[in-house]
């Protein structure tokens, strides 16, 4: 009924998922989604400015065709052609109905890709709108540009954590090195320089437990599963954010469902890049308690810091370390022989 109004464009409906229960890694992902659609989407619609995310909508025909349809430049072409609409004025809805449940990401690696294609598409329509959202030439109302920068905002800071990170792991090489080799030492970064990445980290914390509690109907534990898999998803979202900003075409790569093979080798495989940036974090936080740290108490501050910074990039390995035990126990299941069937001792007689 909401398109019986002629300025409605779009209606859009929850991304649900069906293959969850049972699975710990699945549970994860299914309640990181759920925040996205029981929280975000919904005080987006208050102020008429729910994203389309495709999956699970309905489009007025005609506005697609006025729209000239889909942009094939664009790996997030939902998300856009939402934007367009609304820069021409016209509306949208949201329903926390759930009308359908597909299928979530077998592999961490899949659930990695999803996001980062997500936001790496976020950064192309930013580019390609820039103009539109800060200036006055469309039809977009405040709110509808501020809840559109505002979804942002969370992915720029994992970029920013990112680039702390390594530019904290250099600093603390020009720390400990240069007196090897009997030369002066730079000094550590002021202390301000670690707020940036603890406020990051204390707001996930808040968002997670805060409005989950209060939002999203699910139990402590899944929330804290779900806060888990989100805090995973930095490293990767940092990077998408970098690639994004630095380059435009990068092809559209699907999410891999129905591909159920995991050992626990292809789990760190699949988080390698965290799992890196978490040991060197752990050994450079080590490194510097044992040396600065027994006369400056900065120093180890900041080797608290270290500790605190690699909490994203552990969170990543344990998450694909749940999901290959997970798979392994699946396909340990697959294999078991069935149970012999019961026979009940009144057929064991002997017959009269």
């Amino acid at each position: 009924p909401y398109f019986d109004d002629a300025k409605m464009g779009y209606v859009q409906a929850p991304q649900d998922h069906r293959d969850w229960r049972g699975d710990r890694f699945k549970e994860m992902l299914n309640w990181e989604y759920a925040g996205f659609f029981d929280i975000g989407m919904c005080l987006r619609n208050e102020y008429d400015a729910i994203i389309q995310h495709g999956t699970m909508t309905l489009v007025r025909r005609d506005r697609m065709e006025e729209m000239g349809g889909w942009a094939t430049w664009c790996i997030t072409e939902d998300t856009e052609l939402g934007l367009r609409l609304m820069e021409k004025g016209y509306g949208a809805m949201y329903s926390r109905e759930r009308f359908g449940h597909g299928l979530t990401p077998d592999h961490f690696a899949g659930y990695k890709k999803q996001r980062f294609r997500w936001a790496y598409g976020a950064m192309q329509i930013m580019k390609a709108h820039a103009g539109k959202m800060l200036g006055n030439s469309t039809q977009l109302t405040f709110w509808q540009k501020y809840h559109f920068v505002a979804g942002w905002m969370p992915w720029f800071a994992d970029a920013l954590n990112l680039i702390f990170t390594w530019a904290g792991l250099a600093w603390l090489l020009a720390v400990i090195v240069p007196p090897l080799f009997g030369i002066k030492p730079v000094g550590l970064p002021p202390s301000e320089f670690i707020l940036p990445t603890i406020g990051i980290f204390v707001f996930k914390l808040l968002y997670s437990f805060g409005l989950y509690f209060d939002r999203v109907r699910c139990t402590f534990r899944q929330s804290l599963g779900a806060s888990l898999a989100g805090l995973a998803l930095t490293y990767t979202v940092g990077r998408a954010v970098i690639y994004g900003l630095a380059t435009s075409r990068l092809p559209f790569m699907r999410t891999p469902k129905m591909d159920e093979r995991a050992t626990l080798g292809m789990a760190l495989g699949m988080a390698r890049g965290e799992a890196v940036l978490a040991v060197l974090l752990w050994l450079g936080a080590i490194v510097l308690w044992l040396t600065n740290g027994q006369l400056d108490p900065e120093a180890r501050l900041w080797s608290v810091f270290m500790v605190v910074q690699s909490l994203p990039f552990a969170a990543a390995v344990y998450v694909s370390m749940v999901n290959a035990l997970e798979q392994m126990r699946h396909a340990r299941t697959l294999f078991e022989p069935a149970p012999a069937p019961a026979i009940a001792p009144a057929a064991m007689q002997p017959a009269q």
